[in-house]
């Protein structure tokens, strides 16, 4: 393959990015990285009526998000703008000029213009539903009449979705349009004006539509459906790319945690499956998880961050790495973080109510004492000495670890659950604990 492919992903500012049109950009996109081509994101706006702001930075924000950088489009600029429908009025008045000229498309009755459909078998090669053929020459409208001529501008000027996306692909010398298969159905029609324009069609690849678990459409009100619930929702976008990459393609292999350059690398449209992709938001969790398992610190604290700083939670790399690494096999979604770390960063934390069970259990408070005796000269302050200091402890008063681990971690935290009792006691440091010990003898004592 050359580098002289060109692919776009072209959605309407009319609502929020959907994961199915996300992954379609992203589809897109990997095709053109793995190619040495050009990603171009065009804004077809031209339904003026329903485009919102909000719609438009969704498009944007969310790819970006997801890492989709373009080549080519709104904020990059390129050879081939303006790249908002709206704007391109004049383009398509000289196409349709060309058309009408060559006696291929004429004015109706009721003022609008349309294109004389030629009415002969066509035939093409799809990426992903390999050999059609279809007798155009017998296409019907819904109530079984001969399809009528396509309207290409209606009479108030409109333009149509077809036409003006057809002449886009021209003029930004789209190579191969992926698209999602309902748009199958179209690809006659815009053969025929790509034909009738004496252009060559660009290559076409049709990918399977997401499905919900039943075996519905996916829509948008469903759950899972728009990519800003996973920004909002503190997943990494590793993640979320990864499970979008699954829907309907394959690596031909058990693999599933895939990054970004291993996708652009296996990526092929022989691995696209023709059928329908079922959308299971408990994978794209699990995905989620894993990712924040095994990312590089820096990058975690880097996606950490905009979630810390909403809490008030702050500190430079050095306090907060040792932090994040406690908990981080534990936390599913961002979101979590400042629940699971929060105590570590201010000295007013609350006592849970099962926390504060544990701490006026018989027993609990002495076993605090105790243990703060023990570790106020021990050395050195690490998470294996402490941790056999206690079970030294525990054994010396012939009871189990545990009746000194529960009260030591409530009292330190506040909590009765969270990362290991002697790590987080070791990033606590000596002074805070023995500190935190004194202070949760003070509330429960008496």
């Amino acid at each position: 393959m050359s580098s002289k492919v060109r692919v776009r992903f072209a959605p309407s500012p009319t609502g929020y990015l959907h994961v199915g049109g996300a992954r379609t950009a992203l589809f897109n996109w990997v095709f053109a990285r793995k190619h040495g081509g050009t990603f171009v994101l065009r804004i077809e706006d031209t339904d003026i009526a329903r485009n919102t702001d909000e719609a438009m930075q969704a498009i944007f924000d969310g790819m970006r998000w997801l890492g989709l950088d373009w080549d080519e489009g709104p904020h990059a600029g390129g050879q081939c703008g303006p790249y908002f429908q709206s704007q391109r009025g004049a383009i398509y008045e000289r196409y349709a000029q060309k058309l009408v000229e060559g006696g291929k498309a004429y004015t109706d009755e009721a003022g609008a213009l349309r294109f004389r459909l030629p009415r002969q078998p066509l035939a093409f090669d799809d990426l992903v539903c390999g050999h059609i053929e279809i007798d155009r020459s017998k296409s019907q409208s819904r109530d079984g009449s001969p399809e009528a001529d396509m309207t290409i501008r209606r009479a108030d000027g409109g333009w149509i979705f077809h036409f003006v996306n057809v002449v886009d692909d021209i003029e930004m010398g789209i190579t191969h349009v992926v698209r999602g298969e309902d748009h199958l159905s179209n690809t006659p029609k815009h053969i025929e004006l790509y034909q009738a324009l004496g252009v060559e069609p660009p290559q076409f690849g049709h990918i399977p539509l997401i499905l919900n678990k039943d075996g519905s459409k996916m829509s948008k009100r469903d759950q899972g459906a728009a990519v800003g619930s996973y920004i909002e929702g503190g997943y990494a976008p590793e993640a979320v790319v990864n499970y979008i990459a699954l829907l309907g393609w394959s690596p031909k292999d058990d693999s599933e945690k895939l990054s970004v350059d291993e996708l652009i690398a296996r990526f092929d449209f022989s691995g696209v499956n023709r059928k329908g992709a079922h959308f299971d938001l408990e994978k794209c969790n699990w995905l989620n998880a894993q990712y924040l398992m095994h990312l590089p610190m820096d990058r975690y604290l880097a996606l950490a961050l905009p979630w810390l700083e909403k809490a008030g939670i702050t500190g430079d790399d050095a306090t907060l790495t040792p932090v994040l690494a406690l908990v981080r096999e534990k936390v599913k979604f961002l979101t979590e973080l400042p629940d699971w770390i929060g105590f570590f960063f201010t000295e007013e934390y609350p006592f849970l109510p099962d926390a504060e069970e544990k701490l006026r259990k018989p027993g609990a408070l002495d076993r605090i004492a105790q243990l703060a005796e023990a570790y106020r000269a021990i050395e050195p302050w690490d998470s294996a000495t402490l941790e056999v200091k206690l079970k030294e402890l525990a054994a010396t008063h012939g009871v189990k670890a545990a009746e000194f681990v529960h009260p030591a971690r409530t009292a330190v935290s506040g909590k009765t659950v969270g990362p290991s009792l002697y790590h987080m006691l070791e990033v606590l440091g000596r002074e805070r604990v023995l500190k935190r010990f004194a202070r949760a003898t003070q509330t429960f004592a008496g």
